[in-house]
């Protein structure tokens, strides 16, 4: 099942509701799922590759926190922080100022992801630090998501509520 956008983020507590969570494709819903992103989002960092080993290093200390809680929601939550902190970073070694598409994001589209139209706009010369920024979070963005008990539990999870 597709992440849902209609639901009230702002009044959802999905760890009191995990059967309203889907993990949908890539970071869908990471900056609206509370309370894990209250929770994650003050460590998340990525502009030197200094501060992205201590901010990737802190998000995965959650991620198996959450996973020795049981706690699948908080688990999936924090791998897409950190793979938003390997995309992240990504762009921003690919452009310069972190802007990737031409012109705003159409209002229908706010916190979905996507070019949603627009076109991208020229790479400029790498950033070597940000680009060695998103290959820490790519290191454990991929740890996370191959981790034994995270894939136990996410399969548990969606036999008992769907993708």
């Amino acid at each position: 099942m597709p992440f849902d956008y209609t639901l009230d983020f702002h009044t959802t507590d999905f760890r009191q509701h995990p059967e309203l969570y889907r993990v949908g494709k890539g970071e869908q819903g990471v900056l609206l799922v509370e309370p894990y992103k209250s929770e994650i989002l003050p460590f998340w960092r990525f502009r030197t590759p200094e501060v992205a080993q201590e901010s990737s290093g802190k998000i995965y200390a959650l991620f198996e926190a959450y996973l020795q809680q049981h706690d699948f929601v908080g688990a999936d939550m924090a791998r897409k922080f950190l793979q938003m902190g390997f995309t992240r970073a990504r762009r921003y070694a690919n452009h310069k100022g972190g802007k990737k598409y031409d012109g705003p994001v159409p209002d229908d589209k706010k916190g979905q992801s996507g070019s949603h139209g627009r076109a991208e706009l020229p790479r400029t010369p790498e950033d070597p630090e940000k680009a060695e920024a998103a290959a820490i979070f790519k290191r454990c963005w991929d740890e996370a998501k191959q981790h034994p008990e995270y894939l136990r539990q996410r399969a548990e999870f969606e036999a008992q509520y769907g993708k």
